[in-house]
């Protein structure tokens, strides 16, 4: 078992919160002395706090610079595939 006082402070990570979650993608994007201010990404952008000694059930993958590049192309690409107007 992990915990979100491993995770550094403007790194994109996969993790596991819990063993049957789905895999999310976060960034730490603030740090106390006790805690850390995430983004988590899916369909929107969910920003939230965690006590540093929450639990992590897996922290799957550090992402590299080129994959986090990678990933936003792939979020700008698809941002328009719902964005549709129907004609009448």
């Amino acid at each position: 078992m992990y915990s979100y006082a491993l995770l550094e402070r403007d790194c994109y990570y996969l993790i596991q919160e819990k063993e049957e979650s789905p895999i999310e993608l976060v960034k730490v994007n603030f740090e106390t002395d006790y805690c850390l201010y995430l983004s988590k990404f899916s369909d929107s952008t969910l920003l939230e706090w965690k006590k540093k000694s929450d639990d992590i059930f897996e922290i799957l993958e550090l992402l590299d610079d080129d994959k986090v590049k990678e990933w936003q192309n792939v979020q700008k690409d698809s941002e328009g595939t719902y964005n549709y107007e129907e004609d009448d």
